[in-house]
């Protein structure tokens, strides 16, 4: 039995803090904090039976969380605000000593960059203050990385190629709006593309590389290389990898309106002066644009994430392809959220049990893949997010189309 410290109160913290509240005999007292008060007691009341108390905090502000974290003194603290904001968290932790767990990786506010260099810094002090700090443990990355490190575990004796493709088939009802954080979100896609290919990296142009991939249950969806932060990590950890790429699927309507949003200067991250005060045109794009949290009502359609692998089995080659397929209407009903939220929640509430149960344990910096794939995966089943796997089978991220 622990306590632990939920920060971020979106639709991400909405989903954490159901799951957790669903097991008290691990999670026996649980804290949610965010900047905005409101949307914690919103949250907590939600779930009723007290289960949730509520704090406010500033999580760019390290003294402010050091006092939270010092006064309520939870065993582990869940990171579920903004990527900006992990180093100060992970700050706060080291200074308490207290076990830390995010689902995405740090991201300087002014540079549109994914890169783990700066909490892999951390591993050395964390080793020394005999804490564990768990990085991008959402669905991608998260999940993703344990479908790899099963698959490395259980199928092969040699991984060569991975491509992880991620489809959201669902309809929101809405003209343009992002499933998570939009100012996160945007800054990732319209960033330079990146692929791991023979020992280095391969840049492309912002969605400059697209196909038709086939996804279970859906159909073909055109799809298009992003880079994502897994790749760093998982190219480190799996070094037999010939080829690494990220690919997501797109409506024509959304890049439509990226497009545009782009030429007039919308997404730009430079900040520009408005009647005399200097703004940020990403961060006005997204005051306007809907609330991520508020698209789950109503929300059809599924989405589909897996990792498709081709490598050496025995001497021969092999094939397996492993996906989880979620259901929007169905994750509304169970705790009021979209499947984004879901997809990323459920995975860092299983990485936090396994951690306070001792089935994850470590003293220092980690990515999900460098622990036992196989808990997390029998909890996936259990939780809210089955997987399917084919061995041996054409991929479809191969398929000429």
């Amino acid at each position: 039995m622990s306590k632990i410290l939920i920060i971020g109160a979106g639709g991400v913290g909405n989903v954490v803090a159901r799951k957790c509240a669903m097991f008290p005999e691990v999670f026996s007292d649980i804290m949610l904090a965010s900047r905005t008060l409101e949307k914690c007691d919103q949250i907590a009341k939600a779930i009723g039976g007290d289960r949730i108390k509520t704090a406010k905090v500033d999580a760019d502000n390290v003294p402010e969380l050091v006092t939270l974290i010092k006064d309520y003194q939870p065993e582990l603290v869940i990171n579920v605000a903004l990527p900006y904001q992990d180093l100060t968290i992970m700050e706060a932790c080291l200074q308490t000593k207290t076990h830390y767990l995010d689902t995405a990786n740090y991201e300087p506010k002014d540079v549109a960059k994914f890169e783990y260099k700066w909490q892999w810094a951390y591993h050395d002090k964390f080793k020394d203050a005999g804490i564990m700090a768990l990085l991008g443990c959402g669905f991608d990355p998260g999940v993703t990385g344990v479908f790899t490190a099963y698959a490395n575990k259980h199928y092969f004796d040699e991984m060569h190629y991975l491509d992880i493709v991620d489809c959201n088939a669902g309809d929101h009802g809405k003209s343009f709006a992002t499933n998570f954080n939009p100012e996160i979100n945007i800054r990732e896609i319209t960033q330079k593309g990146r692929y791991w290919e023979n020992g280095q990296w391969v840049e492309t142009a912002p969605l400059e590389i697209h196909k038709k991939i086939e996804y279970p249950d859906i159909g073909e969806r055109e799809s298009y290389i992003l880079y994502h932060e897994e790749l760093e990590s998982l190219v480190k950890n799996f070094p037999t990898l010939k080829r690494a790429r990220f690919w997501m699927t797109f409506g024509e309507k959304y890049i439509n309106f990226l497009k545009v949003l782009q030429e007039v200067g919308m997404t730009s991250i430079k900040p520009v002066v408005y009647e005399g005060r200097e703004i940020v045109p990403l961060q006005f794009l997204k005051a306007v644009l809907p609330e991520p949290s508020s698209l789950g009502e109503g929300y059809k359609g599924q989405t589909s994430i897996g990792c498709q692998i081709k490598g050496i089995k025995d001497g021969k080659q092999r094939t397996y392809y492993v996906w989880n397929n979620c259901d929007h209407a169905a994750c509304y009903r169970e705790v009021k959220a979209q499947a984004i939220s879901y997809t990323t929640g459920v995975p860092a509430m299983i990485g936090a049990m396994l951690m306070l149960t001792g089935k994850w344990q470590g003293k220092g910096v980690f990515n999900v893949e460098e622990f036992d794939p196989d808990p997390f995966m029998e909890k996936l089943n259990k939780y809210g997010l089955p997987w399917h796997e084919q061995v041996d089978k054409p991929l479809p991220v191969e398929a000429d189309k």
